[in-house]
């Protein structure tokens, strides 16, 4: 069965509108990983691999359409008719497909402030850790010269 190439960028859509689809999904749990208290960097690291995968995907799918578009844009022109369900089928695809985008692109916004918070609080964390080892190190130093007593009787002339 020979498929035309409507056809082939319609399935090209499907495929791009189920990827975005996991983003979303990737993109909530992201979102609950940053919410928590004690962030899993293991987690959010996995997670962030799997958004680079589906971006890469998405990659692909995009120039595989603008390549098969500019094979069959002529008859798809010349031939509206012909083609008039799949380019309303398309038509509904790139509209989903646009709306989704817009929520991932939402739904990084508000990650990205999420993350730059976690990120600000164990910055400060650790700034109090070191700040701690600090003050205890200065109160060591101190308290190790506390019961020395310099030379009373010592002739600093020569």
């Amino acid at each position: 069965m020979k498929q035309s190439g409507a056809q082939i960028l319609l399935q090209s859509l499907e495929k791009k509108n189920g990827i975005l689809d996991e983003m979303i999904i990737q993109n909530k749990a992201q979102e609950e990983l940053l919410k928590q208290e004690n962030l899993d960097m293991d987690a959010f690291d996995k997670a962030i691999d799997r958004q680079s995968a589906y971006v890469e995907e998405l990659d692909k799918l995009d120039n595989g359409f603008e390549a098969v578009y500019d094979r069959v844009r002529d008859e798809l022109m010349h031939n509206k008719e012909q083609y008039r369900a799949e380019i309303a089928a398309m038509q509904k695809l790139i509209q989903a497909i646009t709306d989704k985008i817009a929520t991932l692109n939402a739904g990084n916004m508000r990650n990205k402030i999420l993350a730059e918070n976690q990120f600000k609080k164990q910055k400060q964390a650790i700034g109090s850790s070191v700040s701690k080892t600090k003050v205890a190190r200065n109160y060591y130093n101190s308290m190790n010269h506390l019961n020395y007593v310099t030379p009373q009787f010592y002739d600093s002339k020569k």
